[in-house]
């Protein structure tokens, strides 16, 4: 409700201009029960009905998805005006249940033989104690160590980064800064990975209103535009074939007519410190290696030539994983238009949004990428 009516408020519409919505949401059937009309059931609530709404599952991609398709009703001409939301519901009293959640984003049928891929014999049956994506994060950082000499310290660069601009930010589950130190001394989890290192569990909703240009421009005088809008999933590809998200760069920048030297601030899908800076390299911020110079060059802090996750990314704004790819969409819509306050990039006219889900293949099931323009 806080999310949907914020956002409204700040469009200046009322309800019923809304004429579609799309409802991103991952796992409210195993935490909560409920299943099938989540979006239907939330915004009834809210006396919003009688629209078409469409439930998107899609993993931690789960509300980006739904912005893709908002995306898509207005860009074919259909509506004027569509809400896009995302929402979750991951904490449980049961701690087990929350990470048993979270590990269906993996193929089930092989959850035994990957715990055991990612961690060893003893993490067989993960979800139980610990999500099993935080040894697989685990693992690719120890290969990306071994590959290229990336070092545990610069991994804890990207984590005090995320977590100082979450000190910024009142929106974020954790709005205190730390330092490399801090994270380095924090409870280890899955080597090289300590718990600052980590997304933690969180509830949360983030909600954005989608219109077209001509209408956009009566309700401000800064419209967000929509440059790029991609989305795609995981497929049988040897090593040396590009993965799903350097794949789905790829469109996004060619749809939208920029390249990654044209970025003014980035947001993308740090569940651990290390994805942020796997994600460098994917994105084409950085060479393939060279991921750790760019956080020790200080490239990606608020005042680098190439922020990322000003907001403080999962790992402070937190992870609750039906709402992250709206919310990482809010952050872009606030930074273009100037209205990010202290954690504001200075002259950011063009911003990018990624946004992984799931697992399958060693690399994210499904993943987007939205590109913004002012």
């Amino acid at each position: 409700r806080e999310a949907i009516e914020n956002a409204m408020q700040s469009a200046g519409v009322e309800k019923d201009a809304i004429e579609a919505a799309a409802v991103g949401n991952a796992v409210a059937g195993l935490i909560t029960g409920q299943e099938c009309i989540r979006g239907q059931v939330v915004l009834r609530e809210l006396g919003i009905g009688g629209i078409p709404v469409i439930n998107t599952e899609n993993a931690c991609a789960s509300s980006s998805t739904a912005f893709h398709l908002a995306w898509l009703y207005v860009a074919s001409g259909m509506y004027d005006m569509v809400l896009a939301l995302g929402m979750e519901k991951l904490f449980h009293a049961d701690r087990k249940r929350t990470f048993q959640a979270i590990g269906s984003a993996i193929d089930v049928e092989q959850s035994e033989s990957f715990a055991r891929e990612m961690s060893g014999e003893q993490s067989a049956g993960a979800g139980k104690s610990r999500s099993v994506f935080m040894d697989f994060y685990a693992n690719l950082a120890r290969q990306h160590m071994d590959r290229y000499g990336t070092t545990q310290e610069q991994f804890a660069r990207i984590a005090a980064k995320n977590h100082t601009n979450g000190s910024l930010n009142p929106h974020a589950q954790y709005q205190t800064r730390r330092s490399v130190e801090d994270v380095l001394s924090a409870p280890l989890i899955a080597a090289p990975l300590t718990r600052m290192m980590c997304s933690p569990i969180g509830d949360g909703a983030a909600a954005v209103l989608i219109t077209t240009a001509e209408k956009a421009r009566q309700l401000t005088t800064t419209p967000v535009f929509v440059k790029a809008s991609t989305l795609g999933s995981s497929k049988e590809h040897d090593q040396d074939t590009p993965g799903i998200v350097p794949l789905v760069a790829h469109k996004a920048y060619e749809q939208a007519g920029v390249g990654p030297n044209d970025l003014h601030v980035v947001e993308v899908h740090d569940a651990t410190a290390p994805a942020e800076l796997l994600i460098y390299e994917e994105l084409n911020l950085c060479q393939p290696g060279e991921g750790g110079k760019l956080i020790d060059d200080g490239i990606t802090q608020i005042s680098g030539r190439c922020p990322v996750n000003p907001s403080g990314g999962l790992l402070a704004k937190g992870h609750p994983v039906g709402a992250t790819g709206v919310a990482q969409i809010c952050e872009i819509f606030w930074q273009l238009r100037g209205e990010a306050a202290q954690r504001q990039v200075s002259g950011a006219k063009v911003g990018l949004t990624e946004n992984g889900g799931g697992v399958l293949g060693g690399e994210n099931a499904a993943a987007s990428i939205h590109i913004f323009t002012v």
